[in-house]
């Protein structure tokens, strides 16, 4: 299992990550880190909770979640998120992190 990325920190009986969101990219992926955060580009406007939901649904898919166990704790309308996780075991991290470039 890979170790846990920086921009995750364990909270009460799940983990919290922080995410910066960039809404409006042509397809949903992961786009590296920014300001300490992990970077997701979002195929959703941010307009009417949209990209909120798109978000929680790509974070839940990625380590293996259920969306209800995904919520976005701070930063609803904001770039930068907090969400809270609240699986049953250590997700697999490795998901979150961006491939590494090729040599």
């Amino acid at each position: 299992m890979i170790s846990r990325p920086e921009f995750v920190h364990r909270h009460k009986d799940g983990w919290q990550i922080t995410i910066w969101v960039q809404p409006g990219a042509r397809k949903t992926e992961l786009a590296g880190m920014y300001q300490g955060c992990a970077k997701i580009r979002l195929n959703a406007p941010a307009v009417d909770n949209k990209a909120n939901k798109s978000l929680v649904k790509f974070v839940a898919q990625l380590l293996k979640l259920k969306k209800s166990q995904v919520v976005i704790v701070s930063g609803q309308t904001n770039r930068r998120k907090l969400l809270a996780l609240s699986p049953t075991g250590e997700p697999d991290w490795g998901n979150l992190l961006p491939e590494p470039a090729p040599r």
